[in-house]
């Protein structure tokens, strides 16, 4: 927790979502420390999530495992940040909303329905992240 007693960041008063497969429920807590699921499976010492639906959309559908794709409502339990990885690199002025913290997201809800990707552009994503890859350039800054 930060010294705040309100935790801040950018888009404050927005809903904020986490795609993933993890199975949780309301009240569940969603920390720092897991393998991400862009960063080879190492732990990262940062949670991501975003103000835009589309955002944990990818996050969901492109989320290592086989669980169920899930997005979840969240709020920060403290401050958060622009997420470097897409607002200094490929997004600047953070179109897509995205943002990091190291306190946990408490979930607060699921949203229960969503349109995912068309197969294609899925597999395009896919292909796109799997190029970085080969070509060294999918480093994640944490």
């Amino acid at each position: 927790m930060t010294d705040t007693a309100t935790p801040t960041g950018p888009d404050a008063d927005a809903t904020f979502f986490h795609g993933t497969r993890a199975d949780l429920g309301p009240g569940d807590l969603l920390m720092p420390g897991r393998a991400g699921n862009f960063a080879g499976g190492r732990p990262l010492s940062w949670i991501y999530f975003s103000a835009a639906l589309e955002s944990a959309i990818w996050g969901c559908e492109l989320a290592a495992g086989d669980g169920r794709q899930r997005i979840y409502i969240v709020e920060p339990t403290g401050d958060w940040f622009d997420d470097p990885n897409l607002t200094d690199q490929k997004f600047p002025g953070n179109p897509t909303r995205s943002y990091r913290s190291r306190a946990p997201l408490r979930i607060v809800g699921e949203v229960e329905s969503w349109a995912p990707h068309p197969p294609e552009v899925l597999q395009a994503m896919k292909d796109g992240l799997a190029r970085l890859k080969a070509e060294g350039k999918d480093v994640i800054i944490d």
